[in-house]
């Protein structure tokens, strides 16, 4: 029988024992050691893990206006399924417009500005009409900055999809959506605001790509029990052994967006995404503190109460232009489950600041949560 022995800790006193004699006293101690949950573990991501940086010329007009704003968009992604394997990355951020009749955001004038040349004909964003098609379309910002590795929530999903089905033992990958319905400078289109009806077709979207057994639901954590605050409470967070292979989604977004999606699903109940709220809402069970510095303590005090929490280890380049790793060695400290970074691999028009798992493995065991019971 073959044991996973990162998966498992155990308490084991120390004795002078033979090599056989060790490796029985192992083996005994995994057997009845207590298998980590998904919250026991801690993994990195990536923030807008499907943005690809402004055309340069694009750059040096923002700059002309905000250098600050220039700086803050100068980083770009390599592919999901990339991510995914040479980086092991297991949390994504997507942003989301809605687009349910198709072709909204065909063409950003901020393509348009730029001079005519089959380079900038091939790089267009609708270059094969998957603009056109209704659905949600992934990209920052429908003006200037809508550069996108992946154009549809779909083609993104089932990027995910087909690398987890060709890696069936990968630790459970979080995807969170950001729902938007606002522009960031001129855009010349107007966004549409998320209603029930178009969160409903967020859920429908991710349940066309992926069947139930391969996602962790809100109603799988809750099994019995009224609320998911209690269950991962009480219970806790399924195992990591029946987790592997899984992805599972929350929103990004808090406030009325959260309350619209609660309205009628109570402790998200049919839902497919995890919300981040209030640590004793009934419906806590994931919590999103982006800033591993100043809510250093509420982070610890959210891993210890059994929520899993992603954070950020860095921010608009600040940290990879300067080299500065004190917020992301905080985010580590911190215990969050998932570590997110623009900087998963380093920019070499920088530092060589970057942001992986210490050893550079998938995961490690979670400094804060791994040693409760």
């Amino acid at each position: 029988m073959a044991f996973d022995l990162e998966e498992r800790f155990f308490p084991c006193w120390v004795v002078r024992l033979s090599l056989t004699g060790a490796f029985a006293t192992l083996l005994m101690c995994v057997a009845v050691g207590q298998e980590l949950r998904m919250n026991q573990i801690q993994t990195v991501g990536t923030h807008n893990s499907y943005r690809i940086g402004p055309p340069p010329e694009i750059l040096r007009l923002i700059r002309l206006v905000s250098p600050s704003s220039a700086d803050a968009l100068d980083y770009s992604h390599r592919p999901i399924p990339e991510q995914l394997g040479a980086f092991s990355i297991r949390q994504l951020e997507l942003d989301l417009y809605a687009d349910p009749d198709g072709g909204l955001y065909a063409n950003p004038i901020g393509h348009a500005s730029l001079k005519k040349s089959d380079a900038n004909a091939k790089s267009h964003p609708n270059i094969n009409g998957a603009m056109d098609v209704p659905g949600m379309k992934v990209l920052h910002s429908p003006g200037f900055d809508y550069r996108t590795t992946v154009p549809t929530l779909v083609t993104a999903l089932k990027q995910v999809r087909d690398w987890s089905q060709s890696n069936p033992r990968h630790v459970p990958i979080l995807i969170l959506l950001e729902l938007k319905d606002s522009v960031v400078g001129p855009a010349m289109v107007q966004p549409i605001p998320f209603d029930t009806k178009l969160l409903e077709a967020v859920d429908a979207e991710i349940r066309s790509v992926f069947e139930s057994e391969q996602l962790i639901l809100p109603d799988d954590v809750r099994g019995a029990h009224d609320c998911l605050r209690d269950a991962v409470g009480d219970d806790g967070w399924p195992t990591l052994q029946e987790a592997r292979g899984r992805v599972w989604f929350a929103l990004d977004n808090e406030g009325s967006l959260v309350k619209s999606y609660l309205a009628g699903h109570p402790s998200l109940r049919n839902r497919v995404m995890f919300v981040s709220v209030a640590s004793q809402h009934p419906a806590a069970a994931f919590r999103k503190i982006n800033d591993p510095i100043r809510r250093f303590r509420e982070i610890q005090r959210a891993v210890q109460q059994g929520l899993i929490v992603r954070t950020r280890a860095d921010a608009e380049t600040r940290e990879a232009r300067t080299g500065d790793t004190r917020r992301r060695d905080k985010a580590f400290a911190s215990g969050a489950q998932y570590i997110s970074s623009d900087f998963p691999v380093a920019d070499s028009r920088f530092t060589d600041y970057h942001v992986a798992v210490p050893g550079q493995t998938e995961f490690r065991r979670n400094p804060i949560a791994a040693n409760q019971q």
